[in-house]
């Protein structure tokens, strides 16, 4: 398995990045930097699988369908 870490490579760009870790059996760790980016107004991402979510730096907010509710994340929360 190589040796790497998750801080690497973080240079500020104009699109969020998205960096598979790891995949296998319908499971998939994804590395996502962000640098303050967001959905735009009115759109509501959707997706069939699950999602694990952390935060390591920085602060995230997602908005969640079920039950209807915001969720403020900042390092080290999960959800």
């Amino acid at each position: 398995m190589p040796l790497a870490n998750l801080f690497a490579d973080l240079a500020p760009q104009p699109d969020e990045r998205f960096d598979t870790l790891a995949q296998g059996d319908g499971t998939r760790i994804e590395r996502i930097v962000s640098w303050g980016h967001a959905s735009p107004p009115g759109f509501w991402y959707d997706q069939p699988d699950a999602e694990w979510v952390a935060v390591l730096a920085g602060r995230a907010r997602l908005v969640l369908r079920a039950p209807d509710e915001v969720v403020e994340l900042g390092p080290g929360d999960w959800i």
